[in-house]
C-alpha cells in the first residue's frame, strides 16, 4: 500500500520564528505530537511535543515560576527544531515508511512532494491501524 493512502493529510505548520508558546498553545489544542516547520512553502524542519518540552522551562504554570521560566516561551522553533528530517515522498509503500522508522528510530515522517512541499505526515500509529485494518480484513476471510 502506498503512503498516500494512510497517511494524515491535515498537515500543521509553524514558521521558523514562530515562537515555543505559538507552539505550545498549538499542542495543547490537538491531538497529535508533531509540527512541520516550513519556510517559502518547503519543509525546513520538525518539531516534537517532546522537543518543546525538554526546551521549555518545568516551572511555567506552577507557584515557582519566575520571569525566567516565561521567557522560554519566546524561544524560537528555529532553536530547537529538527532540521535533518527523514521524509517520504507520496509514492512511497509503506513498508517504507516502516523501515525508516525503524533504522532512524523516529516517531513521524513528513511526506513530500517533489518540490519538497509538505503534503502530508505518517506516524507509527498509522502503520499500526493499516495493520490492524488488513488483519481484520484477512480473520474475516
Amino acid at each position: 500500500m502506498k503512503v498516500n493512502k494512510i497517511m494524515s493529510t491535515s498537515v500543521v505548520s509553524v514558521e521558523m520564528d514562530d515562537t515555543l508558546d505559538v507552539v505550545k498553545e498549538i499542542f495543547d489544542n490537538v491531538h497529535f505530537h508533531h509540527l512541520l516547520v516550513v519556510g517559502d512553502g518547503k519543509l525546513q524542519g520538525v518539531i516534537s511535543d517532546r522537543d518543546m518540552f525538554k526546551a521549555l522551562s518545568p516551572n511555567l504554570n506552577t507557584p515557582a515560576e519566575t520571569t525566567r521560566d516565561t521567557a522560554t516561551l519566546n524561544k524560537r522553533v528555529h532553536q530547537i527544531m529538527t532540521r535533518e528530517v527523514v521524509t517520504l515522498e507520496e509514492n512511497a509503500r509503506a513498508y517504507d515508511a516502516v523501515t525508516l522508522f525503524n533504522r532512524h528510530r523516529i516517531s513521524c515522517l513528513p511526506v513530500v512532494d517533489k518540490a519538497f512541499r509538505p503534503v502530508g505526515v505518517i506516524s507509527w500509529r498509522d502503520i499500526f491501524k493499516l495493520i490492524e485494518t488488513n488483519r481484520e480484513r484477512l480473520s474475516n476471510r
